[in-house]
């Protein structure tokens, strides 16, 4: 999943040192810290190991600072943003499969063939009627993969 370009800046781009993003999420470091090792707001490491944090997780920071005001616990906030990513990543998933249905649907929407005048089987329009008398209609579907 690529990351939301706004004014030049990727939201995913790992920028800001801790004290930069304990203050742009109004906590202390500390806490970012124990974030951190508790796994539910995960930086970026530098090369010399010092934690980079990006804008996206500046804004989880800020979501985790909401929920617990609420009274949520650590683990049930960590249990929330877990359970968040999951149902992003399925409805990336199924936006992709949705459009993936759509391709290889089009081509072939709902071939209609009726059983012409010589008894022939002959290819027709959505809507349209055969030339000859026959009432005798059917519609295929391909199955996936055909």
């Amino acid at each position: 999943m690529g990351g939301d370009v706004g004014m030049g800046i990727d939201i995913n781009q790992p920028i800001f040192v801790i004290s930069v993003a304990a203050e742009l999420a109004d906590m202390h470091p500390q806490t970012l810290r124990q974030y951190d090792r508790l796994g539910i707001v995960s930086p970026s490491r530098a090369p010399g190991k010092s934690r980079r944090y990006s804008q996206r997780d500046i804004d989880r920071l800020r979501e985790v600072q909401r929920l617990s005001h609420e009274g949520v616990s650590l683990e049930g906030i960590k249990r929330i943003l877990e359970l968040e990513n999951q149902v992003a990543a399925l409805q990336f998933r199924v936006a992709e499969l949705s459009e993936e249905l759509q391709r290889r649907r089009s081509p072939m929407e709902a071939r209609v063939f009726a059983a012409g005048a010589a008894g022939d089987v002959v290819s027709l329009a959505r809507g349209q009627r055969p030339r000859a008398r026959s009432q005798a209609v059917v519609v295929w579907r391909p199955r996936p993969g055909e």
